[in-house]
């Protein structure tokens, strides 16, 4: 090879390089920088400090690293999270070798101007008929559950678009207060599920708490503002999109205050305490990315004004303390109330009252705070069929539709159903029970049909069920 074939072989490669360096530059310029730290994207914290290793640092984070350094001694090196901090600069070199892991850069796609939300309008929002109808596709039963908080949620976000708009503000005009919900309802009613089709059908973020993981501030566990942290994260980190969405806090009977204790109710009263600033309406200082405060992670506000808090909780032996108040106002005569009349009411809860639940152990000022109360209903046996079929998205039908997959068919004789429903009831376990029940029985099933490609049909049968024979198979013609 001559001195001229070599001077356009180098030309080639260098017009190679540039096609891929302007490449390079387009794909930058199409998505934005994440922080290695708080994994914000570039359009939050503003322009990155770039570090070796294919490294960003936003200002936030890299200001509080040097703070640590300066006031505390903070040795850099120590932190799992940033590997290079403590990389000798005689390395740089080697960082492509595989004794270096390198991560990779995650992309975000940079939002425009022209994607942004439009604003809310009384158009976006459900009617409370509306709302009703769409849970009744995927709740069966709680008929008065459902209408209260069809209509709770559309006061609420009727509320919100007020605030929106700056009505709620002005002088002279109305201020609605907000209303948050108390669930109240034995396991296996549908608390839970109630809120999280709601959450689905409204497009709104939903955060799940657990109320016996909290306690209080600096004591083991999670902080109250964990919550509005989950919220935040389900919300993809965008505080105006959380600030409008749903917290539902579960097991909340279980922070009801501790009878004859003497030690300190850090997970009792003092929860309820704490989370009354929460449920009024405040504005609370969370981690962004992260459910644990420390020096490295940013901060952000979030205000819980337009928060709608959802508590739900089964609260066990209460039944007791409704039946203790109702037996004080018996009496004797001809139109006296008899006393063992309340032993067999399995919907004794829709009696329940503030001063029952005062007596169980919550607090008024957290019962105040919670001024729409709703009472589940205990599924019985035909509720319990209903649940195994009507759904949308059916037991039934999603065994169905498994088995549709290997082109069989399966159905159920109505007795089988009223089987399935009498075992749901001994459990004691609501509508859980019934899953469990089923993927029993239907494990053979499953696991039998895919051998035999001659089966068209399977119907399962109360005889199958009570082990006295088997299913019947029908196969294919």
């Amino acid at each position: 090879m001559n001195d001229k074939d070599m001077l356009e072989e180098k030309m080639e490669d260098t017009n190679v390089h540039g096609s891929d360096g302007e490449d390079a530059k387009n794909d930058q310029d199409e998505y934005e920088k994440i922080c290695y730290v708080c994994r914000r994207p570039e359009s939050v914290t503003g322009t990155m400090i770039a570090m070796p290793g294919s490294m960003n640092l936003c200002h936030d984070c890299m200001q509080k690293a040097f703070d640590s350094v300066t006031q505390g001694g903070l040795d850099l090196s120590k932190i799992p999270n940033m590997p290079y901090m403590n990389l000798n600069l005689n390395d740089l070199g080697k960082l492509n070798s595989q004794d270096f892991d390198i991560p990779k850069k995650q992309k975000i796609k940079k939002r425009s101007d022209k994607e942004s939300k439009p604003e809310m309008s009384l158009k976006d929002i459900p009617a409370p008929h509306v709302i009703r109808q769409k849970l009744d596709d995927y709740v069966i039963g709680q008929e008065q559950a459902k209408k209260v908080i069809s209509v709770a949620v559309y006061n609420h976000y009727k509320r919100v678009y007020l605030a929106d708009k700056g009505i709620i503000d002005e002088e002279g005009n109305v201020q609605i207060e907000k209303s948050n919900i108390l669930m109240i309802g034995p396991t296996g009613s549908g608390k839970t599920y109630l809120v999280k089709t709601l959450a689905k059908l409204l497009d709104v973020p939903l955060a799940i708490a657990d109320a016996t993981s909290l306690t209080e501030a600096g004591y083991i566990g999670d902080d109250i503002e964990s919550v509005v942290s989950k919220l935040l994260s389900a919300a993809d980190n965008d505080v105006d999109k959380a600030e409008r969405g749903i917290i539902f806090i579960d097991e909340i009977d279980k922070i009801a205050k501790k009878k004859n204790t003497s030690s300190r109710d850090v997970s009792g009263e003092s929860v309820q305490q704490e989370l009354l600033k929460l449920l009024e309406g405040s504005t609370v200082e969370v981690p962004v990315g992260s459910n644990q405060k420390n020096a490295l992670t940013p901060m952000t506000s979030v205000r819980t004004d337009n928060i709608l808090f959802i508590c739900g909780g089964a609260f066990a032996d209460l039944e007791d303390i409704i039946k203790e108040r109702l037996k004080e106002k018996s009496s004797i005569g001809f139109s006296a109330e008899l006393k063992d009349q309340y032993e067999k009411d399995s919907n004794i809860l829709f009696q329940v009252t503030n001063e029952d639940l005062r007596k169980f152990g919550m607090i008024p000022e957290f019962l105040g705070r919670l001024p729409i109360s709703v009472t589940l209903e205990s599924l019985n046996k035909e509720l319990l069929i209903r649940v195994l079929k009507e759904p949308r998205n059916a037991i039934l039908k999603q065994y169905k539709k498994l088995l549709e997959l290997d082109e069989v068919q399966l159905s159920f004789e109505e007795e089988s159903l009223e089987w399935i429903a009498e075992e749901a009831l001994k459990k004691k376990t609501g509508a859980r029970a019934l899953r469990a029940i089923i993927e029993n029985f239907m494990l053979d099933i499953m696991y039998e049909i895919p051998k035999d490609p001659s089966i068209g049909s399977v119907v399962i049968t109360r005889a199958y069920l009570d082990k006295k024979g088997g299913p019947f198979i029908e196969m294919r013609s």
